[in-house]
């Protein structure tokens, strides 16, 4: 098999609400070490956003509240942030 179908036929198994939660946890992480509120806010709001506008012929219902939680901590975190 070629590494594309490998991949392809991993990714068959899962959704794009499924993909998307992997992502933005892996960038969470990523972002931990920075140590930075404003970053971590910035993230949490633009996941939020990704998961409210994914179809939902794509994605379970689920990952809409996912997205609507995310758009509500997101800012606070922001404004609870220092500078």
């Amino acid at each position: 098999m070629l590494p594309l179908q490998v991949i392809d036929s991993f990714l068959l198994n899962y959704n794009v609400g499924q993909a998307l939660l992997l992502v933005f946890v892996l960038a969470t992480v990523g972002a931990l070490p920075l140590k930075s509120r404003r970053i971590l806010a910035a993230n949490v709001t633009v996941f939020g956003l990704v998961f409210v506008m994914t179809p939902q012929s794509l994605a379970p219902l689920h990952y809409l509240f996912l997205g609507i939680v995310l758009l509500v901590v997101g800012p606070v975190l922001w404004v609870t942030a220092e500078r």
